[in-house]
């Protein structure tokens, strides 16, 4: 069975979830602030109220991409993939992940499933800003593998990946 994974209609979206007021407080408050210092302390204060809210850990990824802490951002990415696998009864490991199991977890929760996937593309994305070529293209991969429809767009994102990677390595392939 091949699922859609743009087909989540009727379902609740991540941001959907209850949140603690004092954890959206911080995170309103870290918008409102976001050039000062405070900002970032703000979104700790709401990681650690609330550690695997969805919304969390979207706001402190984006505050860390946008403030080109790439690394950073990949620790969130990688903390999302860890917690929505346990949501998604997927394996610990995002490599043993196979169609099988996406097609079971989307039973579980197609919003859910696509959260996984995006984070595992942007975790790909954000190892090419890295420089971490090989473990960029195998997770950029895996989500081409697991998006048979290519819902996300992870195709070509990995093709310009491994365009540009040839690129730097004086490979150069036509196109006709």
């Amino acid at each position: 069975m091949v699922m859609d994974l743009l087909d989540f209609s009727g379902e609740h979206l991540y941001f959907d979830e209850t949140i603690e007021l004092e954890t959206q407080e911080c995170i309103d408050m870290a918008a409102e602030n976001y050039g000062d210092k405070s900002a970032e302390d703000l979104l700790l204060r709401a990681y650690f109220l609330e550690p695997e809210h969805p919304v969390v850990l979207v706001a402190l990824y984006r505050f860390f991409y946008y403030q080109f802490r790439y690394q950073d951002a990949l620790r969130i990415a990688d903390r999302v993939l860890k917690l929505f696998s346990v949501r998604l009864e997927l394996p610990h490991h995002w490599q043993e992940v196979t169609t099988q199991h996406i097609d079971n977890g989307a039973v579980t929760g197609m919003v859910d499933l696509r959260f996984f996937l995006l984070a595992l593309k942007g975790a790909g994305y954000l190892e090419l800003r890295l420089e971490l070529f090989d473990s960029a293209l195998e997770r950029l991969k895996k989500v081409v593998e697991l998006d048979a429809k290519d819902r996300l767009g992870a195709a070509s994102l990995l093709e310009i990946a491994q365009d540009e990677i040839n690129r730097k390595a004086g490979i150069y392939r036509l196109k006709f």
